[in-house]
């Protein structure tokens, strides 16, 4: 009798032949995680401010000093953590590529300390615009150009810290604005061939001296940074009042000026602050921190005088990173890179890095760079359908590699492979 072979142990059942189409847990996480994710390209990403102002207590800088009133005093207490605008604004990748050297920003404002921290030997004055009393021109250069390698202190850094400041008296000495004192402020700095002139101010009425100003500086190829609106009242709060419509304001609504506007940690505006009529370029502006006219401390304040600073300093770093580029090249670039809304937000670090061309294929060598036109707008589909295409042509191999995998898995161990008897 022949000896009967030894029945092999069953191998246990696999799943229905339809689990050969399943994908590993891992790869539908994959999947789900491309899919989630929306396609970005250059410029579509919004900040991600951070929900909340530092919890630090600070006192603001005031915009003017009452009839009677002391000029401000030192504060008593240094910011010790990194501001939000910080952040935002891509600070530690948009100095890899400027600081502003040779760039000259104009304050026209209340005047410029030369002491301020973070600016000593880099401030020069016209006429009695090295006193501030109010400080608040000294609290925007600072944001504009103080070093943060010497100002000490979290957050006491500016946009370009390697700019110089001309100090431009545009108010009286409590810090009273008019349109003949900005005008005169204006043609000063254009006489000093600024580079950028920063306009913090905002006035409800124009004159034909100031317009003629912004003429004589803008022929001069000097940029122009205005606030589109007048800082918001002491206290603004959100959600409390009813907005006031949309008015004009000057130097802001003159031609060839970039009007600037603000915004907060939350991304909004108070509901009582000013609104303009329109605006070219939004920046941080709500409890933005920095140094005051005196002493070791911070101040903090909320207005588009402040985003303004912001502005102006990026378009230092962007004229010292190239400086061929004319004035309105300078303003069509910060804008050209902004962040797509409403109001289009500023993109420090795109409008260092974004590489342009004439609008054909590319930029021959050794074109003049005046001539250079950006390809990235915010209504360009382009960099969109090139994200979309990739994601996508990702998660087509993800989901066919996984299938092939499962197939010949299938093929090798069958449930019907079981022991001959």
């Amino acid at each position: 009798m022949p000896l009967s072979r030894p029945r092999r142990a069953a191998r246990p059942a696999l799943p229905a032949r339809r689990s050969r189409y399943v994908l590993p847990s891992g790869l539908w996480a994959l999947a789900l995680t491309v899919c989630s994710v929306p396609a970005a390209s250059a410029g579509d990403a919004e900040p991600s401010p951070a929900a909340s102002a530092p919890t630090v207590r600070l006192p603001v800088i005031p915009g003017s000093l009452g009839s009677g009133a002391s000029c401000t005093r030192p504060s008593p207490t240094a910011m010790t953590v990194v501001p939000w605008t910080f952040a935002v604004l891509g600070l530690s990748g948009a100095r890899e590529h400027s600081r502003g050297a040779g760039v000259t920003v104009a304050v026209v404002d209340t005047g410029v300390e030369p002491g301020t921290r973070g600016l000593k030997g880099r401030v020069e004055a016209v006429g009695d615009a090295g006193e501030d009393c109010v400080g608040h021109g000294s609290f925007v250069a600072g944001l504009i150009a103080a070093d943060d390698r010497t100002s000490g202190g979290a957050g006491a850094g500016g946009m370009a810290p390697d700019a110089r400041v001309l100090a431009v008296r545009g108010t009286d000495a409590r810090g009273r604005a008019d349109a003949a004192a900005v005008a005169v402020g204006i043609r000063a700095a254009a006489d000093a061939r600024a580079g950028v002139i920063a306009v913090p101010l905002a006035l409800s009425k124009s004159s034909e001296d100031l317009t003629a100003a912004v003429r004589y500086a803008t022929a001069r190829d000097c940029l122009v940074v205005a606030a589109a609106v007048p800082d918001a009242p002491a206290g603004a709060s959100h959600g409390t009042t009813t907005p006031a419509p949309p008015g004009a304001y000057w130097p802001a609504s003159d031609k060839g000026v970039l009007s600037v506007l603000d915004f907060g940690p939350d991304g909004d505006r108070p509901d009582d602050a000013p609104k303009p009529l329109r605006a070219d370029l939004a920046a941080p502006g709500d409890k933005v921190v920095g140094a005051g006219p005196r002493g070791k401390g911070s101040f903090t304040g909320t207005g588009a005088s402040f985003a303004t600073a912001y502005v102006a300093g990026a378009a230092a770093l962007v004229r010292s990173r190239y400086p061929k580029l004319s004035a309105e090249e300078t303003a069509r670039r910060l804008t050209g890179t902004a962040y797509p809304a409403d109001t289009p937000r500023l993109d420090t670090y795109a409008s260092l890095t974004v590489v342009p061309h004439t609008g054909r294929a590319a930029v021959s060598q050794g074109a003049p760079e005046r001539r250079v036109v950006l390809s990235l707008r915010a209504d360009d589909p382009g960099p969109r359908r090139i994200a979309l295409l990739v994601g996508f042509a990702g998660l087509l191999a993800v989901l066919t590699a996984a299938a092939v995998r499962g197939a010949v898995r299938a093929r090798r161990v069958r449930p019907d492979d079981v022991a001959e008897a």
